[in-house]
């Protein structure tokens, strides 16, 4: 577990790792940014550009840009805020998730497959239903789709108050030194 005296932690490198639902792991270094009792969030520097397409559209999140990444342990889902290399907001990409674990030097957790990709016009789009092995309403016992209605009906909530935050803890000029580095 972490030492919660967040100023020894700053910036320290962490592991992000992804436990796909194929049981395939993605790891990715980032900087712990923030510990609480129930929530970490890190920062990532985009190193591979890589689009997202949703409805005729493609978002693109370009090499140098970053995450603001939320864990919780109590919610059933976290939270990728992008911005671009200037600090714009890009979009905010949910995944739902279980079995969220914060360990000394990593963050981990089983990915559910359904993301929800938001747009800073406030729409959003649910992701990857069709990646599923059956029905939403029957996958992983109804639970997904519980999750994703938890989400849903909180959604606007929870991008009102990151957004918050990234004009003020978050601020980008706070980035400008991991930025150069990178």
């Amino acid at each position: 577990m972490f030492n919660l005296e967040s100023s020894q932690n700053q910036w320290k490198e962490i592991t992000e790792r992804k436990i796909r639902y194929d049981s395939k792991i993605v790891d990715y270094k980032c900087n712990l940014l923030c510990v609480q009792s129930q929530c970490i969030v890190l920062f990532h520097i985009i190193k591979e550009a890589f689009t997202i397409q949703v409805n005729h559209m493609n978002i693109t999140i370009p090499v140098g840009s970053y995450t603001i990444a939320y864990y919780w342990e109590d919610r059933p889902y976290n939270l990728y805020f992008w911005r671009d290399k200037d600090g714009n907001y890009l979009a905010s990409y949910f995944n739902i998730v279980k079995n969220t674990k914060f360990e000394e030097n990593m963050v981990s957790f089983e990915d559910l497959i359904i993301d929800v990709l938001a747009l800073p016009n406030g729409e959003y789009f649910i992701l990857d239903e069709d990646e599923l092995p059956e029905a939403l309403e029957r996958f992983e016992n109804g639970s997904v789709k519980r999750s994703l209605e938890t989400l849903l009906s909180s959604i606007h909530h929870i991008l009102s108050q990151t957004i918050k935050e990234s004009e003020s803890i978050y601020n980008h000029q706070r980035f400008i030194p991991l930025l150069n580095k990178g």
